[in-house]
């Protein structure tokens, strides 16, 4: 009888051991193995995304550009939107820059514009930064104070070796970007680039040389100044281009972040060094003289290359270096048209076969990154195909 009712309270014990263990199981984090005497159980409890992630990365595909979600859109609708951007603002852009410089006695005042430049940037980026929710800083300052000075290199430099040369010829330059970016992404970032890739960049180089050689015999201001200049700034840019993709996708970093500290930080360069070499009360001078052509010009200027580049940040985010210097290289292709349509300049067509050449580059660089999406026919393929319908021309005619 006792033995009759301790085999009937067994299942009971058995049952309630079963809860007591689910009951372990199903605390956080925890895991047991429970044996039956047919099937094994693995209970495992995983940490939710919040807790696991840390805020950093919890956003990581969030890309914003003027208040504008880009995340929410399709890559192929991010990339039309970045490349419009970059293209409408950046040609207002450029034509504002010929325009000042066209302004007779500011050519010696580059790096004053530059620092009024710098000056409207940080205003600009400290406003949109209030829009967003997260004000937070994410990029060390080490990395910012680097970021900086390769910018105040390039726009710096750019400026004013417009004193030196030809707007067009600064561009063509400002097109072969690619060959240092190249360089750059060896060497910074470890990348590695295909034999169409370097064919561009032979390309460009190539279309660079013969331009200058055109610009040298036409133009009447040319300078090995101004090219030497130009240089330097596109060294700059190349290089700054390979540090703000790894800065932005390593520390999660906002546009308009990258744009608040790396100008302001540069505008205080660019002010130390015009104090220094007594070039900053000249320059005020001559401005004050001519507010709206400067100051209310370089306002229009300056609001138009936010805009651009928030939109060029947002491709290097995206799409990488490499692709946003390929998309920029065809807006200043479209520049150096309008430069001679708008602005009256000596003109020969060694321009246009340099200019055609350095497109060439650009046609191969944008081919080497959509190779899977449409393949050219190799010289070995169309032999193979000839001899193939040879073959069979033959066979019909001896049928």
């Amino acid at each position: 009888m006792g033995r009759t009712l301790s085999d009937k309270n067994q299942p009971e014990r058995e049952k309630q051991t079963e809860d007591n263990n689910s009951t372990e199981c199903s605390e956080p984090g925890a895991m047991d193995l429970k044996f039956t005497s047919s099937r094994k159980y693995i209970s495992i409890s995983v940490p939710s995304k919040s807790q696991a992630m840390s805020p950093h990365i919890k956003s990581v595909d969030d890309v914003v550009v003027l208040g504008m979600n880009l995340s929410k859109f399709s890559k192929p609708t991010q990339f039309f939107i970045c490349v419009s951007g970059v293209f409408m603002f950046y040609l207002i852009y450029g034509y504002l820059q010929e325009l000042i410089f066209s302004v007779e006695g500011f050519k010696p005042f580059g790096w004053y514009l530059t620092l009024v430049q710098f000056g409207f940037y940080s205003i600009f980026g400290l406003i949109e930064l209030q829009l967003i929710q997260d004000k937070r800083r994410r990029i060390p300052g080490k990395t910012y104070m680097i970021i900086a000075f390769l910018t105040v290199g390039t726009m710096g430099l750019s400026n004013t070796s417009l004193g030196y040369l030809n707007y067009p010829t600064q561009v063509i330059f400002k097109c072969c970007k690619l060959i240092p970016v190249m360089i750059g992404g060896v060497f910074i970032q470890g990348k590695r680039y295909n034999i169409v890739d370097v064919s561009a960049a032979l390309c460009m180089s190539l279309g660079l040389i013969w331009f200058t050689l055109a610009d040298s015999t036409v133009a009447p201001n040319f300078n090995l100044t101004g090219v030497v200049l130009i240089s330097l700034a596109l060294c700059a840019d190349a290089v700054i281009g390979n540090v703000q993709e790894k800065a932005m996708k390593l520390h999660n970093g906002s546009n308009s972040e990258m744009v608040l500290y790396s100008y302001s930080i540069g505008f205080v360069y660019i002010l130390f060094g015009l104090t220094c070499t007594s070039g900053l009360s000249p320059a005020v001078t001559f401005c004050s003289k001519h507010p709206v052509q400067t100051y209310g010009y370089a306002f229009l200027f300056s609001l138009t290359g936010y805009f651009g580049i928030s939109f060029v940040l947002a491709l290097i985010k995206i799409f990488g270096a490499l692709l946003a210097v390929t998309v920029t290289t065809g807006r200043k292709a479209m520049t150096i048209v309008l430069s001679f349509l708008f602005f009256a300049k000596p003109f020969t067509l060694q321009y246009v076969w340099s200019g055609l050449l350095v497109v060439l580059g650009i046609f191969l660089n944008v081919y080497s990154k959509n190779m899977d999406k449409f393949k050219l026919p190799s010289l070995l393929g169309l032999w193979k195909k000839s001899v193939e319908e040879r073959k069979s021309r033959t066979l019909s005619q001896t049928v």
